[in-house]
C-alpha cells in the first residue's frame, strides 16, 4: 500500500516540474518495459492501442478488459501508471465511481474520465451530469489511503464540437468537482492552449498531434503534461504495414534496418 501511495504521490508531483511530463502510452507489457527503459518517468495506457492488440477499434473494450490490461501495465515496471478508462464504462455517477475503485485495486497511480457518452445522437454528456460524474470519480479517487490522480477530459474537439468556450467551462467545472489534471484532447492551436491554461488552476495535459506546438512551445505556454494517445501503437503497426508491403511488393528486406533498432531496444529492456 505504501508503494502504491508513493507512486500516486510521485505521479502528481511530476506535473509540477518546470518541464512538461512526457507521458508515453504503451499498448502491452513489452512496450511498457521498452518505454520505461528509455527513461520516461511515468506511463499511461491507451484505449485505442489496447483495442488494436485485440483486433478491435477504440471503444469496444469492456471495463473488465480495460482494468485487467491496466493491471498488466502496472505490473510491467516500477513507474507510476495512469489508465485511459474512456467514460469509465458508465453513464451514471455511481458506475463511474465503481470503475475508479477498480482502478485503485489494479494498482494504478492515476486514471481518466471523459465526457464522451458514446452515443452518436448526443456524444457529449450534459454539463451538469458530466460534472457530477467527475465529482463521483474524485470522491472515489481521493477518499482512501491512496490518492489516485484523476484526469478529467472534455471531448468536444474529438467529436465535432470545436467550442473553446464550452470546453473551458466544462474543464473549470471538472476542476471544481475535484479533478487533479485537465485535458481537452484535440486542442492544438497554441493560442487556444494558452487560454485554457490561463483559465484553470490545475495541470493541463495536451495530446501530441500533427501540427501541434512543440514540447518547448507547450512548456512556455504552461502545459504540465504531454501524452501521445494511440500514436506509438499505430506507429508500430505502421512499421509492420510498410515492412509487409516491401516484402510482398518489392521482395526486398530494407525493413531489417528498423528491425535491428527494435531488437536492440528489446534486448536492453527485457534483460537480454
Amino acid at each position: 500500500m505504501t508503494d502504491h501511495a508513493g507512486k500516486a504521490a510521485r505521479f502528481l508531483e511530476l506535473h509540477r516540474d518546470e518541464h512538461p511530463l512526457l507521458l508515453p502510452n504503451p499498448w502491452d507489457r513489452g512496450s511498457a518495459m521498452l518505454l520505461a527503459s528509455l527513461g520516461f518517468q511515468a506511463l499511461a495506457t491507451t484505449s485505442s492501442g489496447h483495442a488494436a492488440t485485440l483486433g478491435r477499434l477504440d471503444g469496444s473494450v469492456s471495463r473488465d478488459e480495460a482494468i485487467a490490461h491496466a493491471a498488466s501495465i502496472v505490473d510491467a515496471t516500477d513507474l507510476p501508471v495512469s489508465a485511459d478508462l474512456e467514460n469509465c464504462f458508465a453513464d451514471e455517477p455511481a458506475g463511474v465511481a465503481e470503475t475508479v475503485r477498480l482502478a485503485l485495486e489494479a494498482g494504478l497511480a492515476g486514471c481518466s474520465v471523459e465526457d464522451f457518452s458514446g452515443r452518436e445522437e448526443a456524444p457529449i454528456y450534459d454539463p451538469g451530469l458530466a460534472a457530477e460524474r467527475v465529482a463521483a470519480a474524485a470522491e472515489a479517487a481521493h477518499g482512501g489511503p491512496v490518492r489516485l490522480v484523476l484526469t478529467a477530459r472534455a471531448e468536444n474537439w474529438l467529436h465535432g464540437r470545436p467550442d473553446l468556450e464550452d470546453t473551458i467551462g466544462r474543464l473549470q467545472a471538472y476542476q471544481e468537482a475535484g479533478a487533479d489534471v485537465l485535458y481537452a484532447p484535440g486542442l492544438s492551436r497554441l493560442e487556444d492552449i494558452r487560454r485554457l491554461v490561463a483559465s484553470v488552476d490545475r495541470p493541463v495535459n495536451v495530446l501530441a498531434l500533427p501540427g501541434a506546438p512543440t514540447v518547448a512551445e507547450l512548456a512556455a505556454a504552461g502545459v504540465s503534461r504531454v501524452s501521445v494517445g494511440g500514436a506509438f501503437a499505430f506507429a508500430a503497426l505502421g512499421a509492420v504495414v510498410e515492412a509487409a508491403r516491401e516484402l510482398r511488393e518489392e521482395g526486398t528486406y530494407g525493413f531489417w534496418e528498423r528491425a535491428r533498432a527494435g531488437a536492440k531496444g528489446a534486448r536492453a529492456a527485457f534483460g537480454g
